[in-house]
């Protein structure tokens, strides 16, 4: 059924404009006998030859430049995720599947006619004709390509004929502008093929890549794209396993969640299932489906008595984000995942994640830090082995003026699952309180920021800031058994300080092991730290070739012979990874003061 709009001009012939095509029901006889336009909420009611009625939206948000990938989930459709194009197709006509696998979008941007390509990124034809709602067709060949339209009553046509491409791909890109952040989901196992280790970037181009990387071939190749961001992907994060959908699915694969976040405050969410599939060149398959997505504006926008609130800053980045890990018992049985993220309006926030209902919802945030936090990691502290009932979240948060502040968000988390309970997935922003414990770690910005639990409960906290220095911390959890459960407070029991680390900005660091820490710098340099009581020392250096680094991911791998094997992946401008082996030479005695 479509909805034409008809305009007659004084002395020329009337003007037809397609305002909306809708698709009928299914039935015997398929046509409409009647409609009306509703005057409330912008409906279009019509009646068919069967005796329905069926009750279409007028609006046009199905021709909103995006095109859409669904499954059949019994008798119902599913939309797994949208694509969209190049920038400003918004008029989409009609998709196209090609014999080398390739997926062309037909449509209209402007005054011409565009055919995209969705393998290569890149218009293959943009044919003015004077845009939009005329007749046209559109056919292609190995040996040549048509394109015919009408205009102005007459019957136009444009002819091509393949020529051999002079231009050669040495190397494709993976993407357009810097990388600003990596992840690794994990690894999978293929017959006849090395450890293929999966990853993910982000980068200043508004997309995300998920993209397979070999030992062997030394080749980064890209799986899929996910292109949901209207503005730079600054923020990944990965959640752990916890449940029957977040698993390692073996030798077949695995399956886990994505978030990326970055500006316009945006945030999205995927299932990424990767498994082998040994008819591809990559070896693997990644099918993406989207679960959510949100907006510090579209939030505001449903606040009640907004008129009286200051508005949000629409220009609000999201620096760092970090999944809440679950517990290893059944303490917070909810199927609510929950994450944090630093932002750059000096906020902190927990976000809530209902995945069957693909929905996610704020649920607590807090404003201490006054000024842009940079970084944010959560951990879990448990001591079952004594006090069963004691298990806490643990938010170490770090922004521009080089503080590091610990947060204790179990009581805000619990909160939020009980108000989601009884709001039914809707609700007003907690406040996260205040932090436990602030240290000043570094005389500026902390671009860098890493927690490690020790097996006796306690945590290792490794920073690296602007001024190309390092500080280690080992914090201790301490509980007033008075208080209950409400009273949990932070011990610093040791801090270690290296100035002038590195010659520039620290923007990756890891800990290995407790005695062992890994760096990296805007300068290049990859450093290998011994820590000891009261010192760090270095016990190596590697140049690598990613200038303007902007994060690391590290990962290790037991042998065959038991030793570890550390990896390490580098982003910037470019992408490298890393290898080597754990030193096993005891510590030097400490030099005399």
């Amino acid at each position: 059924m479509l909805w034409l709009d008809i305009t007659h001009h004084p002395r020329q012939a009337p003007s037809v404009r397609l305002m909306g095509r809708y698709l009928l029901p299914p039935c015997k006889q398929r046509w409409h006998t009647c409609a009306a336009f509703l005057p409330q909420g912008g409906l279009l009611v019509c009646g068919d030859r069967r005796g329905s009625l069926v009750l279409f939206p007028c609006s046009s948000n199905s021709r909103d430049g995006v095109y859409r990938q669904l499954r059949l989930e019994g008798q119902q459709l599913e939309v797994l995720r949208k694509h969209r194009p190049c920038k400003g197709l918004q008029w989409i006509e009609e998709l196209r599947f090609t014999q080398d696998g390739d997926l062309l979008v037909l449509g209209f941007h402007a005054d011409n006619f565009v055919v995209w390509s969705s393998k290569t990124g890149d218009n293959l034809h943009c044919i003015p004709c004077g845009g939009g709602h005329r007749s046209w067709s559109y056919c292609s060949s190995p040996s040549a390509e048509a394109f015919a339209f009408v205009k102005c009553g007459d019957v136009m046509l444009y002819h091509h004929e393949a020529k051999p491409c002079e231009q050669q791909v040495l190397l494709a890109s993976l993407h357009g502008r810097e990388i600003a952040c990596v992840r690794r989901l994990g690894a999978v196992e293929v017959p006849g093929h090395t450890t293929l280790n999966v990853f993910v970037t982000g980068s200043e181009d508004t997309t995300a890549c998920v993209l397979v990387l070999s030992e062997c071939s030394r080749m980064a190749v890209p799986l899929a794209r996910l292109s949901d961001h209207i503005s730079s992907v600054r923020a990944l994060a990965v959640a752990s396993p916890t449940g029957p959908s977040d698993k390692d699915l073996g030798d077949e694969g695995l399956s886990t969640l994505l978030f990326s976040a970055g500006g316009r405050a945006q945030i999205e969410c995927y299932r990424l299932l990767c498994a082998r599939d040994t008819t591809s060149d990559s070896a693997v398959a990644c099918q993406v489906i989207h679960v959510a997505s949100h907006r510090l504006d579209e939030h505001w926008e449903r606040k009640k008595n907004r008129h009286r609130l200051v508005k949000m800053d629409p220009e609000t980045r999201y620096m760092s984000l970090s999944v809440v890990p679950g517990t290893t018992t059944e303490q917070l049985p909810t199927p609510w995942k929950f994450l944090s993220a630093a932002c750059s309006d000096g906020s902190v926030r927990v976000f809530g994640l209902l995945e069957a209902a693909r929905k996610l919802v704020l649920v607590a945030e807090s404003f201490h830090h006054q000024r842009c936090v940079l970084k944010g990691e959560i951990s879990l502290w448990e001591l079952f082995c004594r006090f069963p009932e004691y298990w806490r979240h643990l938010l170490c948060s770090a922004a521009t003026d080089g503080s590091v502040a610990f947060w204790d968000i179990t009581s805000p988390i619990a909160d939020a699952v009980d108000a989601l309970h009884r709001a039914e997935g809707e609700m007003q922003p907690l406040a996260l309180g205040t932090p436990l414990l602030t240290v000043m770690a570094h005389s500026c910005g902390v671009n860098s920021l890493h927690v490690c639990e020790t097996p006796e409960g306690q945590y290792l906290v490794a920073s690296g800031s602007d001024d190309g220095s390092i500080h280690v911390c080992l914090l201790e959890v301490a509980l007033d058994r008075d208080k209950g459960t409400a009273g949990t407070c932070l011990r610093l029991l040791e801090q270690v300080a290296r100035p002038c680390a590195h010659a520039a900005h620290v923007t990756g660091i890891r800990v290995l092991r407790l005695d062992l820490l890994l760096s990296a710098s805007v300068d290049q340099r990859l450093t290998l730290w011994r820590r000891g009581p009261g010192r760090l020392d270095a016990l190596s250096t590697t140049f690598f070739h990613v200038p303007d680094l902007a994060e690391l991911d590290c990962w290790e791998v037991a042998e065959a012979g038991g030793e570890l094997r550390y990896y390490c992946i580098l982003c910037g401008q470019g992408l490298e990874m890393l290898c080597g082996m754990a030193p096993t030479e005891p510590l030097p005695p400490e030099a005399p003061q």
